[in-house]
């Protein structure tokens, strides 16, 4: 069984998306061929659902996407940055630029449709439970996309099937253990990919006095990345060297999830081919394993 996961990270969905352009370019055959599941994380699971769906997109239309698009899908006219002071009192962005560049590039397709195997996370905020979505869920790769990328104070909750969905990676921003669970320990190759390490310092002298107002937004990016890094630790343990994680420091490009400024776009993108430039002889292995 050989797994692909792709984390959580919004705008930054850009770098493993120009990786796995690099995994094809190198192996000659789109990524849904070859591996038996691919899992993903909010931006990450658009990105599973783009592999996966009849008629796959390759990785490099995929990266185009985030450049292309991801201006519109994060952007706020002035009612809406007054009427929500920010965030504060009300998500930051309307869910039109999303839903129209995933209904673009997703439907009509469902999960069960998925080739390989799917499995993307949400949480049910009414029921209190995390939700994998697999291809027995009778959703459309739109509407699992849409509720696995919803970040709470950043877009609506969404509403299908009888649930209230929001983003997966309040649980599971790196799904890697969630697909390693799904598949009860029966791996031989699990690829991870990262939108890159946050950071930002948040200094004692500037958080100590923080109170709930404070914390709103830098409290999700720590638990994002605080439950990263924990699934990283745990499947070295678990899997050695069957376990790969490609994964880098964002020490140019923002860490934020929606900065799709022209000047962090391109950043990024320097971001994703320091990183491939990194572990190029990891990769040139991963192909040979790849493509046996």
């Amino acid at each position: 069984m050989k797994i692909l996961s792709v984390d959580g990270g919004g705008i930054r969905g850009l770098i493993p998306a120009r990786v796995l352009a690099e995994i094809e370019r190198r192996c000659g055959r789109p990524a849904g061929e070859l591996f038996d599941l691919v899992a993903g994380t909010s931006t990450g699971a658009i990105i599973a659902c783009a592999l996966t769906r009849p008629d796959p997109l390759p990785a490099e239309r995929i990266a185009r996407i985030y450049v292309e698009e991801g201006p519109e899908i994060f952007s706020r006219s002035l009612i809406k940055r007054i009427t929500s002071v920010g965030g504060l009192i009300d998500e930051r962005y309307e869910s039109d630029g999303l839903l129209t560049s995933l209904r673009r590039h997703l439907a009509p397709a469902r999960l069960a449709d998925a080739r390989p195997a799917i499995l993307l996370t949400a949480y049910d905020i009414e029921r209190r439970r995390a939700r994998l979505l697999r291809g027995d869920d009778d959703m459309s790769m739109v509407d699992a996309a849409h509720a696995s990328s919803a970040a709470p104070s950043y877009f609506e909750p969404v509403r299908v099937g009888g649930a209230t969905l929001v983003d997966g990676g309040v649980f599971a921003t790196n799904p890697a253990m969630c697909a390693y669970a799904d598949r009860a320990g029966d791996v031989d190759l699990l690829v991870s990919l990262g939108c890159g390490e946050l950071t930002r310092v948040l200094p004692y002298d500037e958080v100590k006095d923080w109170g709930r107002l404070e914390w709103i937004r830098p409290a999700l990016d720590v638990v994002f990345d605080g439950t990263a890094d924990a699934v990283d630790v745990q499947l070295q343990a678990l899997l050695g060297d069957s376990y790969i994680r490609l994964q880098t420091r964002l020490d140019e490009a923002s860490d934020d999830l929606d900065d799709a400024s022209p000047e962090n776009l391109d950043a990024l993108a320097r971001e994703a081919e320091r990183l491939i430039e990194a572990h190029d002889e990891e990769l040139t292995r991963l192909c040979v394993r790849l493509t046996p």
